[in-house]
């Protein structure tokens, strides 16, 4: 894919985070297939020829709009970026459930409603994997803080115990917004953090 310009100045940034944040919303309520180029320039109030200076066409757009989607679900979890105990952990779990609270309903990941849509798509599909990954990387980093403390044994894998999380994480917020309650993913981020837990150092 090719690479997307970049805003060189404060007004270029604001029209660009102004596209993307439109994008972003139309892509997140009626789907990237729902979503045109002409409603996400009515939506942000950009022209067209400033659309096409920082997005050369629709792919580069969703590039743009995964990356924000991952910027806001960090956002909404900063215990994620500090895990160093198995009580960071908990916060952590909380920090994704008052997400949900907060809400009138229970609320799709925004990732996984790309997913879903484009994930048989082999442009998008890396790019959702990474933006996943990226999410990852955090549980793995504290995973590995825990290890090097003695927390979990020396043999124990951070990355495949994140990976098993993250597939919690997600199952959870699928069935919630689904069934429309909040249980599936309380009782799925139980499950994670008890199989976490399960590897400690006895």
């Amino acid at each position: 894919m090719e690479t997307q310009a970049a805003a060189t100045t404060a007004r270029g940034q604001r029209t660009r985070d102004a596209i993307v944040d439109a994008a972003a919303e139309l892509m997140y309520v009626h789907g990237v297939a729902g979503t045109s180029v002409d409603k996400v320039l009515a939506a942000s109030g950009a022209g067209k020829s400033q659309m096409y200076h920082y997005f050369k066409n629709k792919d580069q757009l969703v590039e743009a709009v995964i990356d924000r989607y991952l910027a806001q679900i960090l956002g909404n979890q900063p215990a994620i970026f500090t895990l160093a105990s198995w009580a960071d952990f908990d916060t952590w779990t909380e920090q994704l459930l008052d997400v949900q609270r907060r809400a009138a309903a229970p609320i799709p990941c925004p990732l996984g409603n790309l997913a879903g849509e484009l994930g048989d798509d082999p442009k998008v599909r890396p790019l959702l994997d990474q933006a996943y990954r990226t999410w990852e990387s955090h549980l793995t980093r504290g995973l590995e803080r825990l290890r090097d403390q003695g927390e979990l044994p020396a043999d124990a894998d951070p990355a495949r115990l994140a990976q098993a999380a993250m597939a919690c994480v997600q199952g959870g917020l699928l069935l919630a917004h689904i069934r429309g309650d909040l249980t599936a993913l309380e009782d799925a981020l139980h499950i994670a953090v008890a199989h976490l837990r399960a590897h400690r150092t006895s």
